[in-house]
């Protein structure tokens, strides 16, 4: 077997360090983006559960209008009655 030298045995070092170090770099990036996109998809998630909320509220809305209007109708069906007798 022949012996490698030294320097050469450096430089390849060398380089596989810079390709580690480009890796890590690139984790770090990706890392990053992902935490963005975390973020983008918990502010979109409220938001979703903002816009469920509106209809909710709305549905309650015309439950009290609904029950007021029945109220009423009863209200004016029963002086009718009292009127007619």
């Amino acid at each position: 077997m022949t012996e490698v030298p030294q320097e050469l045995m450096h430089e390849s070092l060398k380089r596989m360090h810079a390709d580690i170090s480009g890796i890590k770099d690139g984790q770090n990036e990706i890392k990053a983006e992902l935490n963005a996109m975390r973020g983008t998809m918990i502010s979109m998630q409220q938001d979703i559960h903002n816009i469920y909320g509106v209809p909710s509220r709305h549905d309650q809305r015309l439950d009290r209008i609904e029950n007021r209007l029945e109220l009423r109708e009863l209200a004016e069906a029963q002086t009718r009655f009292e009127q007619n007798p």
